[in-house]
């Protein structure tokens, strides 16, 4: 699902109309495929009212409920803006030729008639304002949004490319912001539907095709898109039926000391619950009689330790045990001492697997100059705001006010992959590449939630997924998890970083209905 800006989609609309592909054919594609939408609905409705106002979203509901009403559905147009839309306007003619009613927000002072068709409807299309508009609203507008607050309906809203009221690049919403229980959006997520107030007010999310040309430049230049579930199972490998652990790689998860023993457990077993063949745990002498019993599939690489934290000497034992490595993870958990932070950087002078640093190992990063030179090429760095900080020298608050800039700028200056976490996600990939997760909840606030999200990773990094699909889809599986997590818990201020990790082979399961696989016919 791509993710635009209104200023980018209105020149790809441009672009297409200039190709051959009109504006009134979008908007009829646009309204087919709503309408399609609705009845695909398996609920037994068979009335729906469209909010319309004057610009394109209006005219696609009032293409849909045109397709309805032909399809047996009572529909009804409430029209905010009617006196510019004349009564020979092509829509509105042939919703009323279909059986449809058209009622003018300007005739209904009181919303008398707003308040007994949102009674009646099963399902209210949301069309009256679109992706253009700006804050503050117009009284109008702002007047049919705040009758709709107060009338006591729990009808299903489906807003049309973005809920009434919101900010479309800002994420900013109106005080009356109408709230979707789904947004249809219309050949890609605008981007401030993934940014805080506005994702509140946007419930599920899907895109409608309007058929734009594949090929179409403008469109094919847009690189930045929202995974989803059938696009992880794309990229996930497959599993045939003659592997071997060997076929799905060997990830090196360097983690863990006495105080923060836990991290290691967490990201190995979610290495091994993403399909990674063997997991080697390479961590301080202490911690393998407290955690081995706890996952008996891992193999061990004990290091020497000072006062239970990773020490500098161990370098040597981890150069020696990398010939079949094919993913490694250092970071979670192991502190940030002088000593270990002297391991990293004499692990950095040799030839490394594919790797991921996480946690720990990013602040260790930051304290070893030219770091970013150092890494193997495409190396995949997972920092929280703080971490980030950390690397780059910048504020949180400088972070967090443009998350997305800057993680594409830093990934392209240092030549890796960048997974800045926290809201929304943002992987960023040295080439321009960027995802953006459509999920924020409090869910994953938890210690540990990240050493999870990490072992996603490397696991899947060891298999041979490239770093940029590898940091996608394992960040789009630790959230989704995350959210399963929540649904299982009942309460985000109750969810443990284990109770993610549990939730993860919930979430593979269902991605296996979706990944290539190789399997026996009878």
């Amino acid at each position: 699902m791509k993710i635009v800006s209104t200023a980018e989609m209105k020149a790809i609309e441009a672009q297409a109309d200039a190709h051959g592909l009109t504006y009134l054919q979008m908007m009829e594609n646009a309204g087919r495929a709503l309408a399609e939408r609705v009845l695909r609905f398996d609920s037994g409705w068979s009335e729906a009212l469209g909010l319309v106002g004057s610009g394109n979203n209006g005219g696609d509901t009032l293409v849909a409920l045109t397709h309805l009403a032909r399809a047996g559905w009572r529909t009804r147009a409430y029209c905010a803006y009617y006196a510019r839309r004349k009564l020979n306007d092509e829509l509105i003619q042939n919703l009323i030729q279909a059986g449809g009613e058209i009622i003018s927000s300007e005739a209904d002072d009181n919303f008398y008639s707003l308040s007994a068709f949102v009674g009646s409807a099963n399902i209210l299309l949301d069309g009256l304002l679109g992706t253009g508009a700006k804050l503050p609203l117009k009284p109008e507008m702002a007047r049919v949004l705040a009758a709709l607050k107060v009338i006591d309906s729990k009808i299903f809203v489906l807003a049309v490319d973005c809920p009434s009221g919101v900010d479309c690049d800002s994420g900013a919403t109106a005080p009356d912001c109408l709230r979707a229980d789904l947004t249809l959006c219309m050949a890609a997520i605008k981007q401030g539907l993934l940014k805080l107030p506005s994702f509140e007010f946007v419930g599920d999310i899907e895109i409608a095709d309007i058929g734009l040309p594949i090929d179409l430049p403008l469109w094919t230049q847009i690189t930045r898109f929202a995974p989803h579930r059938e696009w992880v199972a794309r990229h996930l490998p497959p599993r045939p039926l003659d592997a071997h652990k060997g076929t799905f790689g060997t990830a090196l998860i360097i983690a863990g000391s006495l105080q923060y023993s836990g991290a290691a457990l967490l990201a190995a077993t979610a290495a091994y619950r993403v399909g990674a063949g063997l997991v080697t745990l390479a961590a301080p002498v202490p911690l393998h009689a407290a955690l081995a019993a706890h996952l008996p599939e891992a193999t061990w690489l004990t290091l020497p330790h000072e006062n239970g934290f990773v020490e500098r000497a161990a370098a040597i034992l981890v150069a020696q045990n990398l010939q079949r490595v094919t993913s490694m993870l250092i970071g979670p958990g192991l502190g940030t001492k002088e000593t270990t932070r002297d391991f990293f950087a004499k692990l950095l002078e040799l030839k490394l697997p594919p790797l991921v640093v996480d946690a720990d190992g990013l602040r260790l990063l930051a304290q070893i100059p030219d770091w970013h030179k150092k890494l193997p090429p495409l190396s995949i760095l997972t920092p929280h705001a703080g971490e980030m900080s950390a690397l780059t020298g910048l504020s949180k608050d400088e972070i967090q006010n443009d998350r997305e800039a800057i993680a594409k700028k830093f990934s392209a200056q240092w030549g890796h992959v960048v997974v800045l976490k926290g809201a929304f996600t943002v992987i960023a990939a040295p080439d321009g590449r960027i995802a953006i997760l459509p999920v924020a909840t409090p869910a994953l606030a938890r210690a540990g939630t990240g050493d999870v999200l990490a072992g996603l990773i490397v696991g899947l990094r060891a298999q041979g997924l490239d770093a940029f699909e590898s940091a996608v889809a394992g960040a789009w599986i630790h959230a989704r998890a995350g959210l399963a997590a929540l649904g299982a818990v009942g309460s985000a201020a109750s969810v443990l970083a284990g109770d993610v990790l549990a939730c993860v082979q919930k979430i593979m399961a269902k991605l296996n209905n979706y990944a290539p696989l190789i399997v026996a016919s009878y």
